[in-house]
């Protein structure tokens, strides 16, 4: 960050981040017509971000294994063939005329072989080419490690976490710590350590990792950019952080471990997500600054209905997700909540503690937005609802008809987007088709 940056209020950050965004000097459009198209788009998501009206709702989609179905190859393409890969996502994109740009699962499975990862089965490593990726649920932190997570987060992910669940990276639980460095006396343990084999092929796999993970981003990269700017569509979100629960309950003690912490020793699961609040707000700062979007993905899981109470969900969960949004907040950035699962519940905590008016977006999955529009509409731009089973079971009638329903029951305001409750893995392209350009054809304010 610049110095000027570092003085800049939140105001200025924000408005200095958009304006990056809806820029197209100097890029290298096909036409100015072309340049034109994409700036109407960032500057309509703009304003429905801020509350207000702009020329026509906003379309979004969140695609997973979706695109690979369509295109026709398998999944296992998806994560090691990146040129058909690159080939599905602009064939995706250009067939259905998207307005904002969407990748679905292409990953560079070849990066992940290289330090083999443990907490995920892919195609192509442990799972057939036709089946996607899964996550392996385990207690990859143990119950009685959170002293040392609180003490020292970035080190616990050094030297246990990363350890544990990269098997060429098993050498770096030996790594002492790094602040030896300040003396060059100390600085003796430190190399050392670097002279083990183990430690040696951890490091090794680290930097052969990202040699592969070049390939991915070139392709992905390629396709990406010629979808700015040969067809206007920009790619809308520039980050990615999680809850601070949800980092515990997904990627460390697992739902099993978490539920139970929350009963046997709720002081040291409060004492660590809460410690992780300043981690989670630099994961989703240092991504957006990076991509020059202002938008940061925030997928929430555990804060649902049904997994929490509405006092434990005061409790564990949002106080401390609401300190990152904050935190993003005060950095310029915008948090894009994708709320999965239903927030009926929720939405009286939220109404009762809400973000700052126009400076983050809420994508619904199963919760009502006529009771989101009452309770939050006044500070939160939202959309989502429209079930993904619609997209694969329904027919092009019942999809329009959908669409017209939202927007007349909450999106004649402002501030709200058409979008789908949940990621697209299955669906039919007349479905597709449908909700696209009813909600173009209808969406026009």
């Amino acid at each position: 960050m610049t110095t000027e940056w570092k003085t800049m209020t939140p105001e200025q950050k924000y408005e200095a981040l958009w304006a990056k965004f809806l820029s197209t000097e100097g890029k290298p459009f096909a036409s100015p017509q072309v340049a034109e198209l994409y700036r109407r788009r960032v500057q309509r998501l703009k304003d429905v971000c801020e509350l207000k009206k702009p020329d026509a709702v906003p379309i979004l989609l969140a695609v997973g294994n979706y695109v690979a179905e369509y295109a026709g190859i398998s999944h296992g393409d998806m994560m090691y063939d990146y040129d058909k890969m690159a080939e599905a996502i602009l064939k995706f994109n250009v067939d259905f005329d998207l307005d904002y740009q969407v990748a679905g699962n292409g990953l560079p499975g070849k990066a992940f072989d290289r330090l083999g990862f443990r907490t995920y089965r892919w195609p192509g490593n442990g799972l057939p080419k036709h089946m996607p990726f899964q996550m392996v649920e385990d207690e990859y932190m143990l119950p009685d490690e959170y002293d040392q997570l609180i003490a020292d987060p970035e080190g616990f992910f050094l030297r246990v976490y990363m350890p544990r669940i990269m098997k060429s990276l098993e050498g770096w639980k030996m790594l002492p710590s790094l602040y030896g460095v300040m003396e060059l006396p100390m600085a003796l343990i430190l190399l050392g350590t670097l002279t083990v084999p183990a430690v040696q092929e951890g490091f090794q796999a680290w930097i052969d990792a990202g040699r592969l993970a070049a390939e991915f981003f070139a392709a992905a990269g390629k396709a990406g950019a010629q979808l700015t700017f040969q067809h206007g569509m920009p790619n809308y979100l520039g980050g990615f952080t999680k809850a601070p629960f949800d980092i515990i309950g997904d990627t460390l003690r697992g739902t099993r471990g978490i539920m139970i912490d929350m009963y046997r020793q709720p002081d040291k699961l409060l004492a660590a997500v809460e410690r992780l609040v300043p981690i989670a707000i630099q994961m989703g700062i240092e991504a957006a600054m990076s991509a020059g979007l202002p938008l940061v993905f925030i997928p929430l899981h555990k804060g649902a209905d049904g997994f929490m109470s509405t006092k434990d969900f005061n409790r564990f969960y949002w106080p401390t997700l609401k300190a990152v949004c904050e935190g993003l907040i005060a950095a310029g950035c915008v948090p894009f909540l994708f709320v999965e699962g239903g927030y009926n519940e929720r939405l009286d905590a939220l109404a009762d503690s809400p973000l700052p008016a126009g400076k983050s977006m809420w994508m619904f999955d199963y919760t009502d937005l006529a009771e989101v529009k009452k309770k939050l509409g006044n500070w939160a731009c939202f959309g989502g609802n429209v079930p993904v089973s619609l997209f694969y079971a329904g027919t092009p009638q019942q999809m329009a008809d959908h669409v017209k329903k939202l927007i007349d029951t909450v999106g004649q305001d402002g501030g709200y987007f058409i979008a789908p409750g949940a990621v697209l893995d299955n669906a039919r392209p007349e479905n597709l088709h449908a909700f696209i350009q009813t909600a173009r054809e209808y969406g026009k304010y």
